[in-house]
């Protein structure tokens, strides 16, 4: 059983890193000044995509949504969480999209390395999680390599470093918010009705946006590229529903951590396919803080290797309140089993 879920959580890591590559390559060459320049038409077309289809696949398979009898009497509960969430998912859409304008597809993959930190940080200071000295070292080592591939740009704009800070923001309390509904929550919702009720509380933030983002190249645009922005949005679905399947089986620190693959793989396109500038300070940014989330990595999936061991002696913490639940959820016996051995471990991720 632990094999079928292994293997099932890798599919969804390998089925994520190429609708997200996919995506963001697509994003970043139709959000062009000579092609599509209309960053908030474009998330608002995603994410009505995402709505229409979530509740079609609804009407038709209502089966395939297992949680949504158990929020009957709490739906104007459920708005006062869905509401921020959807305002704070449409924040990180539409200020990520727009930064392509301004940023290289690279650059902007280099400054999404610090997501790790930020979500692992929101979900200390939600209770989700515990500080150690040896993660804030980890934390210390990744934004190291991160800053040093940042600074590294011959030719960085300002507005698009700002708008993708605030679209890093965005998502990541958005991601969190959705693992505690998933997996934290009385209700532990199940990913497709997640997205049904979080996608329409992010359609109707966009909608207003657009509204004030509207003006008269709209219109002729949009009769010129309405054939793009159709499998463009339906990709935008595809992935939004692959990240809360990702979510919901781990955790949102391991849905940072399956995009390693696509940023490494989207660097390399950019500077491969898309002839983008990747100077060498860059990659030597961008390896050290490769290594740094995937020491991260190794660490929550063997917490008892000798390598993670001499780490934390080294950042002498204290292995009591260290971390030591594994990636995956744990079956409900072998978690009881574990906290019975180990009550801290009720601290963990």
């Amino acid at each position: 059983m632990e094999i079928a879920k292994l293997m099932y959580v890798g599919a969804l890591c390998v089925l994520y890193v190429i609708l997200s590559a996919g995506l963001i390559g697509f994003n970043s060459q139709l959000i062009h000044p000579d092609r599509f320049p209309h960053a908030m038409l474009v998330t608002t077309f995603h994410m009505a995509c995402t709505c229409v289809s979530t509740v079609i696949l609804y009407l038709v398979c209502p089966n395939m949504f297992p949680t949504v009898g158990m929020t009957e009497g709490r739906r104007i509960r459920l708005i006062k969480w869905f509401f921020p969430l959807g305002v704070l998912f449409a924040i990180g859409l539409y200020c990520s999209n727009r930064a392509y304008l301004y940023c290289s597809a690279s650059f902007l993959q280099f400054m999404k390395e610090a997501n790790i930190v930020l979500v692992y940080s929101m979900s200390c200071g939600c209770g989700l999680n515990t500080w150690t000295r040896a993660k804030v070292v980890n934390i210390i080592w990744i934004i190291a390599g991160a800053s040093i591939a940042v600074t590294g740009e011959v030719h960085v704009l300002w507005t698009g470093f700002v708008l993708q800070a605030v679209s890093q923001v965005g998502e990541c309390s958005k991601n969190v918010l959705g693992d505690w509904l998933m997996n934290r929550s009385d209700l532990r919702l199940d990913p497709l009705t997640y997205t049904l009720f979080m996608a329409p509380m992010c359609l109707m933030v966009l909608v207003v946006g657009s509204f004030f983002a509207w003006n008269s190249s709209v219109l002729p645009d949009l009769a010129e590229w309405w054939p793009v922005l159709i499998p463009n949005s339906f990709l935008a679905f595809s992935m939004n529903l692959t990240v809360a399947l990702l979510i919901k089986e781990t955790s949102a620190i391991v849905y940072i951590m399956a995009g390693l693959v696509k940023d490494i793989l989207i660097v390399l396109l950019s500077a491969g396919a898309f002839h983008e500038s990747v100077v060498r300070q860059q990659y030597i940014g961008f390896m050290i803080c490769l290594s740094g989330v995937f020491f991260w990595s190794y660490s929550k999936i063997s917490p008892d290797s000798v390598p993670v061991l001499m780490f934390e002696n080294v950042c002498f913490t204290n292995r009591e309140s260290g971390e030591l639940q594994s990636l995956l959820h744990l079956p409900k016996e072998a978690t009881n089993e574990t906290a019975e051995s180990s009550p801290e471990v009720k601290n963990g991720v």
